[in-house]
């Protein structure tokens, strides 16, 4: 199937009231599990790369060409997405780059900056991406606050991100709405009158950060007040290395990884199927 963008796959969703199902991607093997939970749920996805697995990778070629390659051989549509991009440098390295690997959108996060930093800096990239081609996503929620946009009780002003998205044209903006980032229990509840507000203020779609934090039922919820696109990371990799210290522990004498890596990743597609059919 041919590569599809975050924007073709967003503008679909909102057609449909629903939400995009994207995936944080560190190594080639959780590309390739998300992808058939994708295909056992009949659901697009997005891969997502966040600046951090480039840091980790030392580069982002490899691992983007890998997800492209992944994507174009899949079965539903899949795109691929760069995450909470925060340094000008690599952002300016992944438009030179990422057009040719298959990359045609980006979240800039500049939600650290005070307030006109952030408008500044985040009109500046979306004014280069858009003429490139890209399809833009930016957060807002306590600006400059030290935990960022999404730390808990944080919670995105619906007047103040009206103002923001018309300041710096984004075609996505992810909202403070009561999820927070590296959550390893599904207890977050989120503000789902809030996010109805906002979305019946904005133009463009709603994200979802922090989504590994919320239950079944409160996703469900919060695509139906307006979320049209849902970040999720920390449970696959929760889920991953639980099932690797059992078959670690299971075989202790184990050298070749492909025997104890195997029942993370059938776990990790089971649940990217049922996460995809949740949203």
């Amino acid at each position: 199937m041919t590569l599809s963008s975050a924007g073709e796959l967003v503008a679909a969703a909102v057609e449909g009231n629903l939400a995009v199902p994207a995936f944080n991607v560190i190594t080639l093997e959780q590309a390739e599990a998300i992808v058939a939970g994708a295909e056992n749920a009949g659901i697009g996805v997005l891969l997502q790369i966040s600046e951090n697995a480039v840091h980790y990778h030392r580069q982002m070629e490899p691992l983007l060409a890998a997800c492209r390659e992944i994507a174009e051989a899949s079965l539903v549509p899949v795109g691929i997405h760069l995450d909470h991009f925060e340094s000008a440098e690599l952002i300016e390295h992944a438009l030179e780059v990422g057009s040719g690997l298959g990359v045609r959108s980006l979240m800039v996060d500049a939600s650290k900056l005070e307030y006109s930093a952030n408008v500044a800096f985040t009109a500046s990239v979306a004014d280069h991406a858009h003429a490139l081609g890209w399809w833009v996503e930016a957060e807002l929620g306590e600006i400059g606050g030290k935990d960022g946009a999404h730390a808990p009780g944080v919670r995105t002003d619906a007047l103040e991100a009206r103002q923001f998205v018309a300041a710096t044209n984004v075609d996505g903006l992810a909202v403070a709405v009561g999820s927070s980032h590296a959550m390893t229990e599904r207890t977050a509840a989120l503000d789902i009158d809030l996010i109805r507000t906002i979305a019946e203020l904005l133009p463009v779609p709603l994200v979802l950060h922090g989504s590994s934090g919320v239950a079944d039922d409160e996703l469900r919820r919060a695509v139906e007040a307006g979320i049209r696109k849902v970040n999720i990371g920390t449970v696959l990799n929760l889920t991953a290395t639980a099932a690797l210290r059992a078959e670690l522990a299971r075989m202790p004498d184990a050298v070749d990884p492909r025997k104890f890596t195997a029942l993370g990743s059938t776990q990790v597609t089971d649940l990217v199927a049922h996460l995809c059919s949740v949203v």
